[in-house]
């Protein structure tokens, strides 16, 4: 299977990747997106080669996806990392502009005195400088992913000059003018000219770019664009995805499962404490799904959707994924969500839509109890019930900043009890427990405390069948069957038949 074409081209999954990005800038849904387009269309006006046409698309998708890279300390000095991004496309950043913005911006939820100490500290430990430093970080972790998902070389390159402007003011400040890269030129302009194109309309853009004519941006390039300001913007509000050219190779099955596991490790960058998260997660899962006898291709969904399954973290700040204390309701929420963005991000690719789909369930439960959506067991299939209790296992295993870490056999228990309250699928807990490498019971974890006989019991009456038949069926004695129906009502707090056999579809039980 590994080397079967997977129908699906490398530029898809940037532009999906570009989705999460935007989550991460703060910025409304598909500005790279929107930003590519522009791109195209400068540097088709631009007289580029074809070759450096492809490049451009793929620059202008990754360029700012290494914005990740620094979000845990951009979120302590400056509170909502992505509020920080969002707004700093309305400054020039260099020198003393930039400055202001960052002071302005540091400490800013915090009191009077708690900002002016937190102001003094960010001076103190260099200030722009540290955030330059930053901007390299950024280029060096989006070089880092343009390789691993095989772009050319030349596209590296652009990459790596993403924070560098015209007049040599950028950072690392190696290049500026003439020996900038074509590509990142006009990717730069893009940027910033589709977010004031997008808030405020076609003059705005063009006013920005005349203001940062031979600063920021190629004086040439600038000429160009305000010359052919129509159609450089026009109809940006289509969809984006649909006017870029379709560049890039077609993925193998096994190329497309090594690019989710970079995407796995590009949603891990978010917080320190995710390091590692996604891949650990995959393995244990995939590894579990064998052992319940799943077929090659559900294996291989549940080891793609594991990788991916929190790529909605970039739609949180970092400032709350590090929270050490409680979550006010408006975080809360927000964090709730990160698995509906993670599946809206991989919807943009029809190929992993269902990839998408199984990833958005890891936080749900068989008792309505998760989220985002409440599902019930009956909504939950086997693949999501696995990736469900992977998570929460490995998870346990890793320490928040609410909370340490906890050994195997604590995270295994915790796993056991969730399964026995009829919160994860018995059968999947075993599978993972298995695959963890602890020692499982013979019999599967029942949810309320049922045991084998009353889980079958359940089963029947949920079919419908009478005390007597179902006597008959288990070469039991009618009043022992009474009794079993009693216990069962009582212990999954039921009285009718109905109740009851929703209750069995919701944890598998219903019999045959």
């Amino acid at each position: 299977m590994g080397g079967l074409p997977s129908g699906v081209r490398r530029a898809e999954l940037l532009a999906a990747l570009s989705v999460a990005t935007d989550l991460g800038l703060g910025l409304p849904e598909e500005h790279v997106l929107r930003q590519t387009v522009v791109a195209c269309r400068v540097a088709r006006l631009a007289g580029l080669s074809e070759a450096a046409q492809e490049a451009v698309v793929s620059a202008s998708l990754l360029a700012w996806v290494g914005c990740v890279a620094d979000a845990h300390e951009m979120a302590h000095w400056f509170g909502d990392d992505r509020r920080l991004r969002a707004e700093s496309y309305a400054v020039d950043k260099a020198g003393l502009p930039m400055l202001r913005f960052l002071v302005e911006q540091v400490g800013r939820d915090a009191g009077p005195w708690r900002r002016l100490t937190a102001i003094g500290r960010f001076l103190v430990a260099g200030g722009l400088p540290a955030v330059a430093g930053s901007m390299v970080t950024h280029c060096q972790t989006t070089g880092d992913i343009a390789e691993r998902l095989g772009l050319p070389a030349d596209v590296g390159r652009a990459l790596g000059q993403a924070f560098e402007r015209w007049d040599g003011r950028g950072v690392p400040g190696r290049v500026g003018g003439a020996e900038l890269d074509p590509v990142i030129r006009i990717v730069h302009i893009a940027d910033d000219a589709e977010q004031h194109h997008r808030a405020f309309g076609i003059d705005a853009a063009t006013a920005m770019l005349r203001e940062r004519r031979g600063t920021e941006f190629d004086p040439a390039l600038v000429d160009l664009v305000c010359a052919h300001a129509e159609e450089v913007f026009d109809r940006l509000d289509a969809p984006p995805a649909d006017a870029l050219p379709a560049v890039g190779d077609e993925l193998t099955e096994a190329e497309l499962t090594g690019v989710l596991r970079t995407f796995g490790d590009y949603a891990d960058l978010k917080s320190p404490s995710f390091l590692g998260h996604s891949a650990a997660v995959a393995v244990l899962a995939a590894d579990a799904a064998v052992r319940l006898g799943l077929p090659p291709a559900g294996v291989t969904l549940v080891e793609r959707a594991a990788l991916v399954h929190d790529l909605g973290v970039h739609g949180v700040s970092a400032g709350v994924w590090a929270k050490p204390g409680p979550l006010t309701a408006g975080e809360w929420e927000r964090v709730r969500m990160h698995p509906y963005l993670t599946e809206r991000t991989l919807a943009r690719v029809p190929r992993l839509a269902e990839v998408g789909a199984v990833a958005a369930l890891h936080h749900e439960r068989l008792d309505g109890s998760g989220y985002p959506r409440g599902l019930r067991g009956d909504a939950l299939p086997v693949t999501a019930r696995v990736l469900a209790a992977s998570v929460r296992y490995r998870t346990a295993l890793e320490d928040r900043p609410h909370r340490a870490a906890v050994d195997p056999v604590a995270a295994g228990a915790a796993l056991r009890r969730d399964a026995t309250a009829g919160r994860l699928d018995g059968e999947a807990v075993n599978a993972v427990l298995a695959a963890a490498g602890h020692r499982v019971r013979r019999r599967p974890v029942l949810p309320a405390g049922l045991s084998p006989r009353e889980a079958e019991v359940l089963g029947l009456v949920a079919r419908g069948l009478s005390n007597r038949a179902i006597a008959g069926r288990l070469g039991l004695a009618p009043r022992t069957v009474g009794s079993h129906v009693e216990h069962v009502y009582s212990k999954i707090g039921v009285s009718t038949r109905g109740a009851a056999a929703m209750y069995a579809m919701r944890h598998g039980l219903v019999g045959d």
